[in-house]
């Protein structure tokens, strides 16, 4: 494939991403309507070995196969399968959404990540504590407080340099208006601004997520061809 037609898959695939991320008025009032607050927890929950199959989705089986994976129960993530390399896969649900997100609520919200070990050092007790929380019956504000009050105790430890995910499964759900998206990287850094990354310029194929100010992070999404199993992306549309 020449240049130009890359260029041109890569601007359509930010465009794609801004428009599911901004979302109209009147689709952000609507699903925040049709997800006003938590479903039963059952909704949310996942068969254990269904679970441990689509954690293991997010990255290629190289990766993946000797990962760790956890997985939700009713009192929050557990190791379900020990790892060997460092990585961790897991599911996310929808509380996973940064703030204000219309599906923050919505039981469907499947998504599958594997998160190499500077990553998993940070992310991983960013996600009990948002379980913790929501397990709890705390609202969606009072999780993000809960968020913002354990990076500042220091019960998150610092982000690490090279920090990053994958996000590849096309068995993911990441949203209503987006289904699985498509199959992308990650890069997890300090608060920075989306230039530094040239994430947004005409040509780049960096796309850069709304920075996160509890967390104190920014995260750069990187979309790639292939999903985890190998098949083009294409092949999925």
């Amino acid at each position: 494939m020449d240049t130009n037609a890359v260029r041109t898959i890569h601007l359509i695939h930010f465009a794609m991403f801004m428009l599911l991320a901004a979302g109209s008025q009147m689709q952000a009032q609507n699903t925040k309507t049709k997800y006003p607050a938590m479903a039963p927890l059952d909704q949310y929950m996942m068969e254990r070995n269904s679970e441990i199959a689509l954690a293991r989705t997010a990255a290629p089986d190289s990766i993946s196969h000797n990962a760790e994976v956890m997985v939700l129960t009713s009192k929050g993530y557990e190791v379900a399968a020990k790892g060997t390399n460092g990585f961790v896969c897991v599911v996310e649900r929808s509380w996973e959404t940064p703030a204000d997100d219309p599906d923050f609520w919505n039981p469907k919200l499947r998504g599958p990540v594997c998160f190499n070990a500077p990553a998993a050092q940070f992310n991983i007790p960013l996600l009990l504590v948002r379980t913790q929380s929501i397990l709890a019956g705390r609202t969606e504000t009072q999780m993000f407080e809960d968020v913002k009050a354990a990076v500042d105790k220091g019960a998150v430890p610092p982000l690490q340099p090279g920090a990053m995910c994958y996000m590849l499964s096309k068995q993911g759900y990441l949203s209503d208006a987006g289904g699985h998206w498509h199959p992308h990287l990650m890069f997890f850094v300090p608060l920075t601004q989306p230039a530094a990354w040239g994430a947004g310029l005409p040509g780049s194929p960096v796309v850069a997520a709304v920075p996160s100010t509890d967390e104190r992070t920014t995260t750069f999404l990187v979309p790639v061809d292939k999903w985890s199993d190998g098949t083009p992306a294409s092949e999925s549309h």
